[in-house]
């Protein structure tokens, strides 16, 4: 979609195009998401019901829908947790707030410092798309969201 905008811009200088860019988007609508969102909020916890103990915590929604061509593929989704209460009620794929493509996702959850170092705190397997056992189906949203707690060494 995008590539079809940056094609149709005419020919200007290179600093003038950035900000021509930026109007195109803006006002052609070139910013068009080929996918369908949903709202979804929910929580995330430890196994035992206890949040997890981190100045932030991240869960990142990875979409299991098929890409719609080569350069087309849903986007994934990014929450902030509430640490006081594990509770999440905005994520954004596309733009801030919009929620999830429709269907289902694979879930990363990190527990992260204040600086984003990520804390050991979630087993490091939920931060991988890869190896996480955690999946949701935005039709059952609000999610419940369990981690276990890593094992002391």
């Amino acid at each position: 979609m995008v590539s079809r905008c940056i094609e149709s811009i005419p020919r200007v200088p290179p600093a003038a195009a950035i900000g021509l860019f930026a109007v195109v988007v803006a006002v052609a609508g070139c910013s068009e998401e080929p996918f369908a969102y949903v709202q979804v909020s929910g929580q995330v916890t430890y196994e035992d019901g206890s949040v997890i103990p981190a100045p932030r915590v991240k869960v990142s929604f990875v979409s299991q829908a098929p890409p719609l061509d080569q350069k087309t593929v849903p986007r994934p989704g990014v929450a902030e947790v509430d640490p006081a209460t594990g509770k999440f009620q905005t994520v954004t794929s596309h733009t801030y707030g919009d929620g999830l493509v429709r269907g289902e996702h694979k879930v990363l959850v990190e527990a992260l410092s204040a600086s984003n170092v990520r804390l050991p705190l979630v087993p490091p397997e939920y931060a991988d798309v890869a190896k996480t056992p955690l999946r949701v189906d935005t039709k059952d949203s609000p999610f419940t969201i369990k981690v276990p707690k890593p094992q002391a060494k």
